[in-house]
């Protein structure tokens, strides 16, 4: 039905094809598959957009596998430099300009173009300003709007007003799960659902949109996770470091051992506890006696440590990258790698086994995210995730 909705007599009025569900389902290469077939079958001479939460996000994902799923159907010549596609067929032409949705501040790389239709591949993640610019770019005669995504929090602005109102917008709304996806065997299928618990779990997995409450690591477990601290020949070393003023600074040493990466020991100083603040030169130095000595490939700090990333700097021992603090990123990445078995915590670590236990959900929020407490460990637990299982970004 997602590929040839717009031809049935039922569906052929509709504005529009919402797209939801659990992750590896097929929603991006069937949505992506039918925009093509019903902009290339309905329109010649048109522009359409294609959008994703950043280009190069959107040329991964889908747009550097459009040949192979056109292949015998279409011609697709991709022009990067000018981000679109050119599709033919026959004497019939159409382009495909490429956008990133990426912040608020986006919806004005979108603004003056008039379009026949938009495809939204992962829209949930799309500032609301973005995605409403593009929509009402949509001027010409039978224009749709395409979306798809995977749940979010039931609060979030798209399930609110596109999702629970689909009829009043009058879209034809689809609901996917990984039994959508034939080419799945069933290994994966058990592969993909032992990745995530809890609410990702039930967003990534069952594809729904629900509420983030409780403790967030609940697939944290002191049995399994937490192990002695006895030597270990480490391959490699890391150094993680959520900083504060008056808040805890808290800094973990990583170790590689045998494939897994161990929290070997950590640092933690509290200065509203100490009633003492300490200078980032004093940290530096807890830092150094932290490291002990040890080979560190990378020290990894909160971004916001402008002052004290120029101390360690300034001290020319360590290479320092800014962290990620995309934090329902990292808090996902972290969850995934506790499930994995990727990551473990040595027992001499008290603060970062007590904050794993007491990090919590803000329930009263709008919008997922945790509470300012109990969470300098894991912070720092979380830019460790990002930059020891993801590329790195911003290097010193």
């Amino acid at each position: 039905m997602t590929l040839l909705w717009w031809k049935m007599e039922k569906y052929r009025n509709k504005d529009g094809l919402i797209c939801d569900g659990s992750i590896r389902s097929g929603k991006t290469v069937s949505m992506t598959v039918g925009f093509i077939l019903w902009s290339m079958t309905r329109f010649n001479n048109q522009s359409f957009a294609i959008c994703g939460r950043t280009i190069e996000a959107l040329r991964r994902n889908v747009i550097i596998h459009v040949p192979t799923w056109l292949e015998g159907l279409f011609t697709v010549t991709e022009r990067r430099s000018e981000n679109k596609m050119i599709i033919t067929v026959g004497g019939r032409s159409n382009t495909y300009y490429l956008f990133g949705g990426r912040d608020e501040s986006s919806y004005t790389l979108i603004q003056g173009i008039t379009l026949a239709g938009v495809l939204f591949d992962e829209v949930a993640l799309m500032p609301r300003s973005f995605v409403e610019q593009a929509m009402a770019r949509c001027s010409v005669s039978g224009s749709k709007f395409w979306f798809n995504c995977n749940p979010e929090s039931p609060g979030h602005w798209f399930y609110k007003e596109w999702i629970l109102r689909y009829k009043d917008r009058n879209m034809l709304y689809l609901h996917f799960t990984m039994d959508d996806n034939l080419s799945l065997d069933e290994r994966i299928k058990a592969r993909y659902e032992g990745m995530y618990s809890g609410v990702f779990y039930d967003r990534y997995i069952r594809g729904l949109w629900t509420v983030a409450e409780g403790l967030i690591y609940t697939m944290f477990n002191k049995d399994f996770h937490v192990v002695p601290s006895t030597p270990r020949e480490y391959d490699d070393y890391y150094i993680s470091c959520d900083y504060g003023t008056l808040n805890p600074t808290s800094a973990g040493l990583w170790g590689l051992y045998q494939g897994k990466w161990y929290r070997v020991r950590e640092y933690y100083y509290d200065g509203r506890k100490a009633r003492y603040q300490r200078t980032d030169e004093e940290h530096y130095a807890a830092i150094e006696e932290l490291a002990a000595g040890l080979p560190i490939r990378k020290f990894v700090v909160d971004p916001s440590a402008a002052s004290f990333i120029e101390v360690i700097r300034r001290h020319n021992r360590f290479r320092v990258e800014q962290a990620s603090n995309k934090v329902l990123d990292g808090i996902r990445d972290v969850a995934t790698r506790l499930n994995a078995g990727d990551i473990f915590i040595c027992d001499c670590c008290k603060d970062c086994i007590r904050e794993f236990g007491l990090y919590r959900w803000d329930e009263k929020a709008a919008e997922d995210r945790p509470l300012k407490t109990d969470d300098h460990a894991m912070d720092d637990v979380r830019y460790f995730v990002r930059a020891a299982f993801a590329p790195s970004r911003f290097s010193f």
